[in-house]
């Protein structure tokens, strides 16, 4: 593993782009060394974007994932880490298992509207046959 980084190399290893990347600078969230008019990603940035990107597929709040990052920083030590992210990780289970079970419903409802939509249809379009031919 380097022990540093540049915009474009980031970039690429997580597939995003240098605006992203820019972005969580201009929040704080990495403090990239500049060298000139270029920007020298440490190893603590890269593993700070690796966990942003990987919280933010998760769908987390930035300042839920940052509360992560800085126990992942902070001296609390690992037991202080992985008790918050058990809790998050719950938290955000419970939400997708509610998303699911909405999704479910919402599923059963639309194809019972669907199927009553076509029933009607096909009346209609007989009703209309019928009359036409008489």
């Amino acid at each position: 593993m380097k022990d540093t980084y540049t915009i474009g190399e980031l970039a690429r290893e997580f597939d995003i782009t240098t605006r992203t990347i820019r972005f969580y600078e201009e929040k704080k969230f990495l403090e990239p060394k500049r060298e000139g008019r270029n920007r020298i990603y440490s190893r603590r940035d890269r593993t700070h974007l690796k966990l942003l990107l990987r919280g933010r597929r998760l769908g987390w709040a930035l300042d839920d994932i940052w509360e992560l990052i800085h126990l992942y920083d902070s001296q609390g030590g690992e037991e202080a880490q992985l008790a918050a992210m058990l809790k998050r990780l719950e938290q955000t289970r419970k939400t997708l298992d509610t998303q699911l079970e909405d999704i479910r419903r919402s599923k059963i409802e639309l194809e019972e509207i669907e199927a009553n939509c076509r029933a009607r249809f096909e009346a209609a379009k007989n009703s209309k046959n019928e009359a036409g031919g008489h």
